[in-house]
C-alpha cells in the first residue's frame, strides 16, 4: 500500500463520513447531532443516473427477488413508504439519523410509487440494515473503524445476506477486516464497496481488498469524481446529482436530490449485483465480478482506466450477456461477451444520454459487441494494497 500522509487519510475519512452534507432537520434533543430530513417528494423526470442505468429494462427478467442486500453503514429508515412492509427485514438496524444508509438502500431497493419518478435498481430485493457508525461530524475521533466494519460484515453474512454493500468505507484496513471479507467471499457473498479517496494514492476499504467489487464514481459527463485511482478499481457508476429516498420522513414519502457523494456509486453496482445473482444464481462472487467488468461500457481509451476501472456499469448487459469462459474465469481465461436477448427484457434505448455516453466510451463499447475479447480485470494479490 502506498504511503499516505495523515492529511490524505483524514480526507478519505471525511468523504466516507458524508461531509458532502445532507440537509438536516433540527436536532432531536439539546446537544444531539442533527438528523437527516427530506427535501420533499421528488416529482421531476427521472434523474440522469436513473436514465443511464435504466434498471426497468431488466425487470421483465428479474427484479432481484430472493436476494438479501446488507446495507452496512448508518442504518436505514424503514418508514419511508418506498420500502414495502417487511422489505427492510426484521432485526435490521432501522432508524438512520445520518441519512446515508437510507439513500443507499433507496438506490438499491426503492419500489415504484405513483407519486414519484424515482425507483431503485432492484425493487424485489430485501434489505438488511447493519449499522456500525452513526457519527456525522467528520472529526478524526469519528473516523470509521475497520474492526467495527469487519464485525458488521460478519453480522451481515451470519444473517444470510447474499450481497454486502458497504456505504461507509474505512480509510485503512485491518487483519479483522481482511478476514471478514475473505470469509464473506468464501461463503458466496458478493462484497461491494466504494472508492472515495481524494488522492491517487488513497485507498478505501474494503474496496482495496482482493475480490471486492471496488466502485469508482462519475458525474453526468462521465468524468471521475473521486481522486482515488489504481488497478484495484473494478468499474464506475453515478456519484453526483443523485436522487433517492430520505431518512426522517416520519412515515411519509420523501426524497433527497442533487446528492453528491462518490460512496453512493457503490449502491448502483450493488443493485446490479443483486439482479445478476437473482437471474444467474449459480455464479460465485468472482464470476459476478468478472461479469460486471466484462460487460461495463469501456472508457474512451478502450482499456482499463486508473480512475474508472473497466468502465461504467451497464446493467442490461451485466444481466443478459453471455460471458464465454465465465466458468473458467478463476483459472485465468479471458472471457468474451456476446449479446443475445435474454427472455422478455426490453432492448436498450438508442438515445440514452448521448453526451455522457460519448465521454465514458459507451459508444466504443457498443461497436465492440460479439466476439470481442475482454481483458480480464487484474487479480489483486495483496490485501494491503
Amino acid at each position: 500500500m502506498p504511503a499516505r500522509s495523515g492529511r490524505s487519510q483524514a480526507a478519505v475519512a471525511a468523504v466516507a463520513l458524508g461531509v458532502t452534507a445532507l440537509s438536516a432537520a433540527p436536532p432531536p434533543a439539546a446537544g444531539a447531532s442533527p438528523c437527516a430530513a427530506p427535501a420533499g417528494v421528488y416529482r421531476e423526470g427521472p434523474g440522469w443516473a436513473q436514465r443511464l442505468t435504466a434498471p426497468e429494462r431488466i425487470w421483465p427478467v428479474t427484479e432481484g427477488t430472493g436476494q438479501l442486500v446488507a446495507v452496512v453503514g448508518t442504518g436505514v429508515d424503514a418508514g419511508n413508504p418506498q420500502f414495502a412492509p417487511g422489505q427492510v427485514v426484521s432485526g435490521s438496524d432501522s432508524g438512520d439519523c445520518d441519512g446515508r444508509g437510507t439513500i443507499a438502500a433507496g438506490i438499491v431497493a426503492a419500489r415504484p410509487d405513483a407519486a414519484t419518478t424515482f425507483t431503485g435498481m432492484a425493487p424485489g430485493v430485501r434489505v438488511l440494515a447493519v449499522r456500525y457508525t452513526q457519527a456525522t461530524d467528520g472529526s478524526a475521533a469519528s473516523e470509521p473503524d475497520p474492526d467495527a466494519l469487519a464485525a458488521a460484515i460478519g453480522r451481515s453474512v451470519a444473517a444470510g445476506a447474499t450481497v454486502v454493500l458497504v456505504v461507509v468505507p474505512a480509510p485503512r484496513s485491518s487483519p479483522a477486516l481482511q478476514r471478514a471479507v475473505s470469509d464473506a467471499l468464501a461463503r458466496g457473498v458478493s462484497v461491494v464497496a466504494p472508492a472515495v479517496g481524494d488522492k491517487p494514492e488513497s485507498r478505501s476499504y474494503p474496496a482495496g481488498l482482493p475480490g471486492v467489487v471496488a466502485v469508482a464514481a462519475t458525474d453526468q459527463t462521465g468524468t471521475p469524481v473521486q481522486g482515488e485511482s489504481g488497478d484495484h478499481l473494478s468499474l464506475a457508476a453515478p456519484g453526483t446529482g443523485l436522487v433517492s429516498t430520505s431518512a426522517g420522513t416520519r412515515g411519509q414519502l420523501g426524497h433527497r436530490w442533487g446528492v453528491d457523494n462518490p460512496a453512493f456509486a457503490a449502491a448502483y453496482v450493488a443493485g446490479a449485483v443483486a439482479l445478476v445473482r437473482a437471474y444467474r444464481p449459480a455464479l460465485d462472487p468472482a464470476q459476478v465480478l468478472d461479469r460486471l467488468t466484462a460487460t461495463a461500457s469501456r472508457p474512451a481509451s478502450g482499456g482499463r482506466d486508473p480512475r474508472l476501472g473497466w468502465g461504467v456499469l451497464d446493467v442490461y448487459r451485466a444481466v443478459t450477456a453471455e460471458v464465454v469462459g465465465e466458468a473458467s474465469a478463476r483459472a485465468g481465461a479471458s472471457p468474451t461477451t456476446v449479446e443475445p436477448a435474454a427472455g422478455p427484457a426490453t432492448p436498450p434505448p438508442r438515445d440514452r444520454l448521448p453526451g455522457a455516453l460519448a465521454v465514458t466510451g459507451v459508444l466504443l463499447a457498443g461497436a465492440a459487441v460479439v466476439g470481442v475479447a475482454v481483458i480480464r480485470r487484474g487479480r489483486r494479490t495483496s490485501p494491503g494494497r
